[in-house]
């Protein structure tokens, strides 16, 4: 009996990797330029796997999609570095976890406080701690790793209450962790990157705080308005965020109902009067011709739909598209690294928001990675599954931050 439940078990599952085969070579899309392209493709399936066994887990009520998935996540190694002392606190009634050089220092050191991303619902401290590791060894700085609350029980605008409230207390507290108060940068990649850049815009003019120094968004996504940019349709099936996946995260963290899913994707919620005013920041026509592949259709938003306005027009909130900041705060913003890749699907955000900085006159330094996707910064220090993109990409963080 039990070598016959062993063979069903051992049939259902490689009937679901099969599934998850097909699926990855009917939808996803690899592009040329990407290196290790059949590492890649095997990582998607093995992603398209564990998702399609946590949908049937929710559908047969053993396990929510979510909390299995978050619990894989949890199953990262992490790495111990002699060189640090890594603490688990609270500030407030946030998880955070703190990394401290051991070497003596005569003065006090940088701070980075670092915002993880993870679509609203992965992103944990052992995820990013190995990450986060690198970053305070190689930059000699106190870094913070934030754990704000995710999904499935906590949705907008709890992930960017929590990094504003978190960093506040830290700003507040920089004697006790040996930082240097004019030297704090605030980073993070993808949803943590957006929420870098809503944050900063929050702590202009706090004269009760130390001034940030920098700010570092990787691969970050700085509005959910104009889903027709150039990389949006470049891209939508790109691992490891496709269009779809990006869809998912944000209408479950933004609490919008699924049936607007369309309505949005084809900007038809935009009123044409907004769209008037704030196209001149949202445009594809802030894209430079060159990342416009052929094929590419502009915007056409219509008809406009006023029911799919009023019930979502939190997605107008600076807090979820800081690209539309007031000119004045925007133009008080500190200096800025950003991090974009060819590959991925919030490409556009990147070069968007770098316009609208530098339109203000704020400096920016950017980083774009033509063999690069989304998500690929973490996998830097995962041997086989390493890709170069991702040393590129922590190695010119890790430059710029020391040269600051």
């Amino acid at each position: 009996m039990l070598l016959l439940c062993l063979l069903l078990l051992s049939s259902f599952l490689v009937g679901v990797f099969l599934w998850a085969v097909c699926q990855h070579f009917l939808t996803a899309d690899i592009p040329s330029t990407l290196q290790h392209p059949i590492k890649l493709r095997f990582l998607h399936c093995m992603f398209l796997y564990m998702v399609i066994l946590a949908e049937i887990f929710e559908k047969l009520g053993i396990c929510s999609k979510l909390r299995f998935l978050q619990l894989l996540q949890n199953g990262v190694r992490v790495k111990r570095d002699a060189r640090l002392v890594v603490t688990d606190l609270y500030l407030g009634t946030t998880p955070v976890r703190l990394f401290q050089p051991k070497a003596a220092s005569s003065s006090p050191r940088r701070g980075i406080i670092f915002f993880p991303g993870g679509g609203g619902f992965l992103g944990s401290l052992d995820s990013y701690h190995n990450l986060c590791s690198q970053l305070a060894v190689e930059t000699d700085s106190v870094l913070l790793l934030i754990g704000y609350r995710k999904l499935p029980d906590h949705h907008y605008p709890c992930i960017f209450q929590d990094c504003l409230n978190t960093s506040i207390l830290f700003l507040k507290g920089l004697k006790t962790y040996g930082v240097d108060p004019s030297r704090v940068v605030i980073c993070g990649d993808s949803l943590g990157g957006g929420n870098v850049a809503c944050v900063i815009q929050h702590l202009v003019g706090r004269s009760d705080l130390p001034r940030i120094r920098a700010q570092v968004l990787i691969y970050p996504i700085t509005q959910v308005i104009n889903l027709q940019l150039p990389s949006h349709q470049q891209n939508r099936n790109v691992p490891f965020l496709s269009q779809k996946i990006m869809m998912i995260c944000m209408l479950k963290y933004l609490v919008v109902n699924f049936h607007w899913w369309d309505t949005i994707l084809r900007g038809a919620f935009i009123p044409p009067d907004i769209w008037r005013k704030y196209s001149k920041w949202l445009s594809s026509d802030n894209i430079p011709k060159s990342f416009r592949k052929p094929g590419y259709q502009p915007e056409f938003h219509g008809p406009f739909n006023e029911a799919a306005y009023l019930e979502n027009k939190h997605l107008f909130d600076i807090t979820n598209a800081p690209l539309l900041g007031d000119d004045e705060v925007i133009a008080q913003l500190p200096e800025a690294f950003l991090v974009s890749c060819e590959n991925d699907v919030l490409r556009d955000d990147t070069l968007l928001y770098m316009k609208r900085l530098k339109d203000q006159g704020v400096p920016v330094m950017w980083y774009h990675v033509e063999d690069g996707f989304h998500g690929s910064l973490i996998f830097f220090d995962k041997k086989f599954f390493f890709f170069p993109c991702a040393l590129k990409i922590i190695n010119a963080v890790i430059s710029y931050i020391t040269s600051i």
